[in-house]
């Protein structure tokens, strides 16, 4: 099961070899990892470049003027030769080294289409301190009405699925990921399964991550994707994901205090 992993890069020298680290020490080895680059200018190239030896091969590397994150993995899909597809962002990296073993395992069924699992957050200046956990446990198919989606981060699909069906609408801006998988999960009724496990680190920041301006569009997203999906849905059902989001964040940090403890 060969396993495609795609990360985007923009001026990401300062995390991107942690990411790379956590791919090399995969106990999953029959992977290709692909770094779409948007011509970096702080040595994030000459990060990736070092790194390659130890790929044997497995390593491609492209830069190149994008459109921003979503066309940059959008190139690297395209430029996909595993059966699996999975990203990877420059600041996040695998939670332990049996996340892609785990995945390989679960597509040996070969009537799912598409995997997803959890992901928690640390803070960017001490990689121990774990500040949120998200769980994709509670993703229903029907819930997308209401804006939830499983975590996009270790959302695995099939590359037959993204040829059949597309990946990212880049007309979006910072929720064309839950436009993907709306259209995959709800309209097209792709088959997926949830693992529980926590597959990726995910530093706190970043375009979709923080500040209410960043919640206005991705409201605005939604509704959006949902109208041109012909998902029915309205404003109080948006809201509603928020009233779940604050639950969720109470919930994390007695899941976080309990880890600490054990």
């Amino acid at each position: 099961m060969k396993i495609t992993i795609i990360t985007a890069t923009y001026n990401s020298a300062a995390t991107l070899r942690d990411t790379m680290e956590s791919i090399l020490r995969q106990s999953h080895h029959d992977v290709e990892h692909i770094i779409v680059d948007g011509c970096s200018t702080d040595g994030t190239l000459d990060i990736a470049r070092s790194m390659a030896p130890r790929y044997d091969g497995r390593l491609t590397i492209i830069s190149e003027p994008d459109k921003g994150l979503y066309d940059a993995m959008n190139k690297g899909i395209r430029m996909a030769t595993g059966d699996v597809v999975g990203l990877l962002n420059s600041d996040d990296f695998y939670t332990d080294d049996y996340v892609l073993e785990r995945i390989a395992e679960a597509f040996h069924d070969t009537n799912i289409d598409a995997v997803y699992g959890d992901v928690h957050y640390v803070h960017p200046d001490n990689l121990n301190r774990s500040v949120r956990y998200y769980s994709s446990a509670v993703f229903r198919r029907e819930r997308m009405r209401m804006g939830f989606m499983p975590a996009h981060p270790t959302f695995y699909c099939r590359t037959a699925i993204y040829q059949r069906y597309g990946a990212f609408d880049t007309s979006y801006r910072v929720a064309a990921d839950f436009e993907q998988l709306l259209r995959l999960i709800y309209v097209h009724g792709i088959r997926t399964q949830y693992l529980p496990h926590d597959f990726v680190t995910m530093r706190m920041g970043g375009v979709s991550t923080s500040g209410w301006k960043s919640h206005v569009r991705i409201m605005r997203d939604h509704r959006r994707a949902l109208k041109a999906n012909g998902v029915p849905s309205n404003m109080l059902l948006l809201a509603m994901r928020y009233v779940y989001k604050t639950t969720e964040v109470i919930a994390g940090k007695l899941h976080i205090g309990k880890n600490r403890r054990h």
